[in-house]
C-alpha cells in the first residue's frame, strides 16, 4: 500500500498542489474547529473536565507521536507522510461528528492527533525539497495569505452548516480532508526526495540528545531559561481557557437576539470578529511598534502582552456582561498575536545557529508538557466548583510569567551580559 502511495498516477505542479492543499486544509480545519467545542458541550454532553481531558489527550498524542511520524517522513517519503496525515485527520474529525460520544471524542482526537504529526514538518520539508531552498520563501508567504482567506471561508461555512446540525460542519471537514488525501495520492509529485542520512534522522536517541543540549543552553542563558519557564506556565493555564470559554458563555449569558437563538450563528460571528482582531494585532506589532523597542527592549511589550492576557482571563471569569466577556476574549487572543513575532525575534537573537532548532523545539515541547500537566486538574476543578474558579486559578498560574519577563526585559539588547548571568 505504501509503495503504491509513493508514485502519483498523474503528477501535478508542486507549487500549485501546495497552494490547493493549503486552501482545502485551511477550510476544513476552520469548518471543524469553529463550532467543535459547542458541539462537544451541547450535543455530546461533555462536562468541563471531559472537555479539557479531550484536549489533553490530543496534546499528549501529538507530543508522543511527533518523533516516530517524523521518522516516516525522513526515511520513507514526505509525500506518503502527508497523505497518511490528512487521511487520519479527516477520519478523526468524521468519527467525532458521526458518533458524538465521549469515547468517540477521545478516540477521534488520538487519531487526528497522530495524523497531524504526520503532516507537521513533512509538508514544509516536501515543498522545500521540490522547489528548492532559494525559491521557497515567497511560497510560504503566499501560503499564509491563502490560509487566512480560506479559514474565513471555513468559518462562514461552519456557521451556515451548523444551522442544520452542529455535527454537520465537523463531518464535512472530515470528509473534505479524506478526499484531499485521495486527491494528493493521485497528483502530488515527489521528484527530489532523498532519505535523510541515518545520523541526521529524528529518532528517539536524537530527541534525547536535543533535550540534553537544550538544557545545557538553558543553564547558560537567562533569556532561554525564561522562555522555557513562560512556555510551561502558559501551557499550564491555556488549556482550560481555550476549551471552556465557550461553555462559560453558553452557561451564563443569553445569546444576542439579533444573532438568533442558534449558537451556530453567534459563535461563527464571534470567531470572525476574533480572527479579524487578532490579524490586526499581529500586523500592528510589526508596523506600528517602533523598531527601537523591538531591538533594544523587547521584554517590555512582551511582558505587557502577557499581563493583558492574565487580566483578560480574569475578565472572562468575572465579568457579568456578554460583550465585555467577548471583549476580554478578543483582547486575550489579540495580545498573544501581537507579542508572538516579538517573542520569536527576541528568542532567536539570543540563540546561536547551531542550537536554534534545538531550543525552539524544546520551547514548543515545554508548552505541550504544561498543557498535559495543567489541563486535567483545572478541568476537574471547573467541574467540582465552577468554570470562573478554574479560570481564576489559570490566571494566577500564568501571572509569574509576567514577572519573569519583566526581569529580563533588557537582556535582548545585551547578549554578552546574558551569557554571563
Amino acid at each position: 500500500m505504501l509503495t503504491l502511495l509513493r508514485r502519483p498516477l498523474r503528477e501535478a505542479d508542486a507549487t500549485s498542489t501546495f497552494y490547493v492543499l493549503t486552501a482545502v486544509a485551511a477550510f476544513a480545519y476552520a469548518a471543524c474547529f469553529t463550532l467543535n467545542l459547542v458541539f462537544q458541550y451541547r450535543v455530546v454532553g461533555l462536562d468541563p473536565f471531559q472537555m479539557v481531558l479531550v484536549g489533553t489527550v490530543l496534546e499528549a498524542t501529538c507530543f508522543v507521536f511527533e518523533v516516530p511520524t517524523g521518522i516516516v517522513a525522513d526515511l520513507w517519503s514526505r509525500r506518503v507522510s502527508v497523505i497518511i496525515g490528512f487521511f487520519l485527520v479527516g477520519v478523526g474529525f468524521a468519527v467525532e461528528g458521526i458518533f458524538a460520544t465521549f469515547a468517540a471524542a477521545l478516540v477521534s482526537n488520538v487519531v487526528w492527533g497522530i495524523g497531524y504529526t504526520f503532516t507537521s514538518g513533512a509538508l514544509q520539508a516536501w515543498i522545500t525539497d521540490e522547489v528548492g531552498e532559494d525559491r521557497v520563501a515567497p511560497i510560504f508567504t503566499r501560503e499564509v495569505q491563502i490560509d487566512l482567506t480560506f479559514s474565513f471561508v471555513g468559518i462562514l461555512a461552519a456557521g451556515a452548516l451548523g444551522l442544520v446540525a452542529l455535527r454537520v460542519p465537523i463531518i464535512l471537514a472530515g470528509a473534505t480532508l479524506v478526499l484531499l488525501a485521495v486527491g494528493l495520492a493521485v497528483v502530488m509529485p515527489e521528484r527530489h526526495f532523498h532519505p535523510t542520512p541515518r545520523g541526521e534522522r529524528q529518532t528517539f536517541g536524537h530527541l534525547k540528545d536535543q533535550f540534553v543540549a537544550g538544557l545545557r543552553i538553558a543553564r547558560g542563558r537567562r533569556v532561554v531559561r525564561v522562555f522555557l519557564l513562560v512556555s510551561v506556565l502558559v501551557g499550564l493555564s491555556s488549556e482550560v481557557f481555550d476549551r471552556l470559554w465557550q461553555v462559560r458563555v453558553l452557561d451564563t449569558f443569553e445569546l444576542p437576539a439579533f444573532l438568533g437563538s442558534d449558537p451556530a450563528v453567534a459563535f461563527t460571528v464571534f470567531a470572525l470578529v476574533g480572527s479579524i482582531v487578532s490579524l490586526l494585532a499581529s500586523g500592528a506589532s510589526s508596523r506600528w511598534l517602533p523598531a527601537r523597542v523591538v531591538d533594544e527592549d523587547p521584554g517590555l511589550p512582551v511582558a505587557l502582552a502577557a499581563a493583558v492576557q492574565v487580566v483578560a482571563v480574569v475578565g472572562v471569569a468575572l465579568l457579568g456582561n456578554l460583550w465585555l466577556v467577548l471583549a476580554a476574549l478578543w483582547l486575550h487572543n489579540a495580545s498573544s498575536a501581537f507579542s508572538a513575532p516579538i517573542q520569536a525575534t527576541w528568542l532567536n537573537r539570543n540563540l546561536e545557529s547551531s542550537s536554534r532548532a534545538t531550543v525552539l523545539s524544546m520551547n514548543s515541547q515545554a508548552n505541550a508538557i504544561g498543557q498535559v500537566v495543567g489541563g486535567p486538574p483545572l478541568g476537574a476543578l471547573a467541574t467540582r466548583t465552577s468554570i470562573p474558579v478554574a479560570l481564576l486559578v489559570a490566571a494566577a498560574v500564568q501571572l509569574p510569567s509576567v514577572l519573569a519577563l519583566l526581569r529580563v526585559r533588557h537582556a535582548a539588547g545585551t547578549r554578552t551580559r546574558d551569557l554571563v548571568e
